[in-house]
């Protein structure tokens, strides 16, 4: 190959290359952070994508949950306390405080492109 010809080969295995971390980096997973905070959540609504996590950051100084009305996940969180789960499938998913019936939040999960 001559020395002219491999400047232009290198360059394009490069620029195929970026565009794969580019593709790569679009389907990463991301985490959403919901605050517990003066009994709510915030924010009440969240969009997520599947494989994504959700993590839930309670401030208050009492015992918070983030129980799915569909049975999906039930999770405790300590006062001052973190707690995440990942999203195992696609939809919108109900969810609220066992200890304070009145907390609730929706996300909606969408399938990964």
């Amino acid at each position: 190959m001559s020395c002219l010809r491999r400047p232009f080969v290198l360059g394009a295995v490069l620029a195929v290359s970026l565009s794969a971390l580019g593709g790569a980096e679009r389907a990463r997973a991301e985490t959403i952070h919901v605050t517990m905070e003066q009994i709510a959540y915030s924010p009440a609504q969240a969009s997520a994508h599947v494989g994504d996590t959700i993590e839930w950051d309670n401030k208050d100084i009492v015992v918070h949950t983030a129980t799915a009305r569909n049975g999906a996940w039930d999770v405790q969180i300590a006062p001052n306390g973190k707690n995440s789960i990942v999203l195992k499938s696609p939809g919108t998913v109900d969810y609220y405080c066992r200890f304070h019936p009145n907390m609730i939040g929706q996300i909606t999960v969408k399938p990964r492109d």
